[in-house]
Order: C-alpha cells, then sequence, then structure tokens
C-alpha cells in the first residue's frame, strides 16, 4: 500500500517488482491517480508465492472500508514510515531497464 505525506489517500496495488514500482511512485513516472495525489510512501506489503494470491488479497483488502486497511498497516507499520528506505536503502534504485508508460492497473509479471 502506498500513501502521500498527508496519508489522505491509500492506493493497494500488485507487482512484483517491488522496488521497482516503489522507484515510480517517488519519481512520478506514471500519470494518472499515484502521481495526481503524491502516493510516494511505501507503508504495507505482503509477499505471495503465486500470482493468483496475490490478486485475490489485493482485491480483499480494495473492498474494505478506510478504517480497516488502516488497521492493517498499523499492525505492520506503527507510525506510517517509508517501510522503502528500510528494504532498499535511502531510496528505491533506478530500474535497470526502462518500461513503457502504463495506467495504475494491478501489474504482476
Amino acid at each position: 500500500m502506498m500513501t502521500n505525506r498527508s496519508r489522505v489517500v491509500l492506493y493497494t496495488g500488485v507487482t512484483s517488482r517491488l522496488e521497482h514500482r516503489a522507484w515510480e511512485h517517488k519519481n512520478h513516472v506514471v500519470e494518472g491517480f499515484t502521481s495526481k495525489y503524491k502516493l510516494d510512501r511505501l507503508v504495507y506489503y505482503e509477499q505471495f508465492s503465486d500470482p493468483v494470491s496475490a490478486i485475490t488479497r489485493e482485491k480483499e483488502i480494495k473492498s474494505w472500508r478506510r478504517e480497516k486497511k488502516n488497521e492493517l498497516v498499523r499492525k505492520l507499520n506503527p507510525k506510517w514510515e517509508d517501510l522503502s528506505e528500510s528494504l532498499f536503502g535511502r531510496s528505491p534504485k533506478v530500474p535497470r531497464s526502462p518500461r513503457r508508460p502504463r495506467n495504475d492497473a494491478a501489474e504482476y509479471n
């Protein structure tokens, strides 16, 4: 889950390349919802061994009310810190290979 500085908006998505996707968010590479609301802080994530499970979980979380999502984040990350710094260093690295712009739809490749 990504949020902005003020934690006003939460974005839930799926990716197989978390570091790359966090970099895209931080650098506002993809136009659309996440750029518009400056969603550049990784506050929650889960790992799955297969894409079907990941997508199923994403849909489950997206159906929840905001308070339930907030509680999920608070369990892993009580201070709502940007987890990308502890996972990837000071900031995520520039992606190795350029990717064509895409919309903010769920991604798993």
